[in-house]
C-alpha cells in the first residue's frame, strides 16, 4: 500500500489556489487508484474516488483548492509544512488512506469527493455534488483535530460596497468618497456591536477585507469588501435592509450569502466517532467554528447525519506557517478507518 505521508506531501507540492485545481485533481485521481479506489474527474473538475458498490452512500467531501500563497514543502521535527497541510489537503489524504483499508461491500459505496473552489464564494465543487448524491451520512473534510469533531459553522454574508461622486478640492468642506466609505464601515461595526452574545459563535462579527479608492480627475470612488459572520438563526434579509439604509446613495452588492448550520449531536455517525476516538485513549470534544465551510451548503440540502473532521489545528488556516503534525495525521487515519467500519 502506498505511503500516506508521501500522498500528502505530493498534494502539498502542487500549488492549487481556487480556479487552478486541474493538476491536483489529476494527481488525487492517480493516488486514489494507487490506494485501490476507483477514481475519475467529474463535470465540475472534482476528483471523485469510490470503494464498494452498494446503494447506501457514505460521502466524504473536502476541498483540494487553497487560498493563494505557496509555502515551500518541508518536513521537520515530525511536522509537514505546506499550503493546504491543514486546510484541507490533509483531510482528503486522511479520507483516501482510511477508505483504502475498508473491505469492498455490496451494500455500501464509500465516496470521496475532492472538491474545487471552496475557498471562494462559488463553492462550485460542492454545488455540483449537492444534487448528485444522497448520502446516509456525510463527513466534511476540515481541520478539527484528530480527537474532535466539528458540528457547526457560522454563516457568511459577503458584501461589496461602492460609492462614487464628482471630484472636489480637498479644501472644500465636503465628504470625500473615501471618507464616506470609512463612515459606512464604522456604522457597520457599531451595528454589529448591538448583537452581543456570550460566545463568538452566537454573535455577529464583521471584517473589512479590502479598501480601494481611485478616480479619473472628474469622479472619485471608494470600494470596500466586507465579510459578516452570521450566528445561527440570523435574519439576513433584515440585516441587508439595515445596511442599505446606512448609505442609500451608495451601491451594496451581495457576493455570497450562506446561513449558519449546526448538525445534530445524537446520531449514529457521531456515536461512531466518539467510540473510535475513545478507543484510542482520547477524550473526544465537540467544536463549532466561526468560519464557514461546504457543510453550510450540504448539511441542510442532504438532511443526513453530518460532521466535519480532519487532522490539524485550524488556527493555522491561511497562515504563512501552515503545518501538520504527522503523528496526529496517522492517528486521524486510524480513527476514521475505525469510524467507517462501524457505520
Amino acid at each position: 500500500m502506498p505511503d500516506p505521508v508521501a500522498l500528502l506531501r505530493g498534494a502539498l507540492e502542487i500549488y492549487s489556489p481556487s480556479g487552478r485545481e486541474e493538476e491536483i485533481g489529476r494527481y488525487l485521481c492517480e493516488q486514489m487508484r494507487a490506494f485501490g479506489l476507483r477514481a475519475e474527474l467529474d463535470g465540475a473538475g472534482n476528483a471523485v474516488g469510490a470503494r464498494g458498490s452498494g446503494p447506501r452512500q457514505i460521502v466524504m467531501l473536502g476541498h483540494m483548492d487553497t487560498v493563494p500563497g505557496f509555502i515551500p514543502v518541508l518536513e521537520e521535527e515530525g511536522r509537514l509544512y505546506g499550503r493546504g497541510a491543514v486546510d484541507a489537503k490533509a483531510a482528503l489524504a486522511t479520507f483516501i488512506a482510511a477508505t483504502s483499508r475498508l473491505p469492498e461491500r455490496a451494500d455500501t459505496t464509500y465516496l470521496i469527493v475532492c472538491a474545487v473552489e471552496e475557498e471562494c464564494p462559488t463553492s462550485r465543487g460542492a454545488r455540483y455534488a449537492l444534487d448528485r448524491y444522497r448520502p446516509s451520512c456525510a463527513i466534511i473534510g476540515e481541520p478539527s483535530g484528530a480527537g474532535s469533531i466539528t458540528l457547526g459553522y457560522k454563516g457568511r454574508l459577503a458584501l461589496g460596497y461602492r460609492v462614487e461622486q464628482p471630484c472636489v478640492h480637498s479644501a472644500v468642506d465636503m465628504g470625500r468618497a473615501a471618507e464616506r466609505a470609512v463612515d459606512f464601515w464604522l456604522a457597520v461595526k457599531e451595528m454589529t456591536a448591538e448583537y452581543a452574545a456570550p460566545s463568538r459563535f452566537e454573535r455577529l462579527d464583521a471584517a473589512l477585507m479590502s479598501f480601494q479608492t481611485g478616480g479619473d480627475g472628474l469622479t472619485e470612488h471608494a470600494a470596500l469588501e466586507i465579510s459578516l459572520r452570521l450566528p445561527p438563526g440570523f435574519e439576513v434579509a433584515r440585516l441587508r435592509k439595515r445596511l442599505e439604509a446606512l448609505h442609500p446613495d451608495a451601491s451594496l452588492e451581495v457576493r455570497e450569502s450562506l446561513p449558519a448550520f449546526k448538525a445534530e449531536k445524537n446520531t449514529p455517525l457521531v456515536r461512531a466517532f466518539l467510540q473510535a476516538i475513545r478507543s484510542r485513549g482520547l477524550r473526544p470534544t465537540f467544536k463549532v467554528k466561526t468560519g464557514t465551510a461546504d457543510m453550510n451548503l450540504l448539511g441542510p440540502a442532504w438532511g443526513c447525519p453530518i460532521v466535519a473532521y480532519g487532522p490539524g489545528d485550524s488556527s493555522l488556516d491561511h497562515t504563512p506557517h501552515e503545518h501538520l503534525d504527522l503523528a496526529e495525521y496517522q492517528l486521524a487515519i486510524d480513527i476514521l478507518a475505525d469510524v467507517l467500519s462501524r457505520l
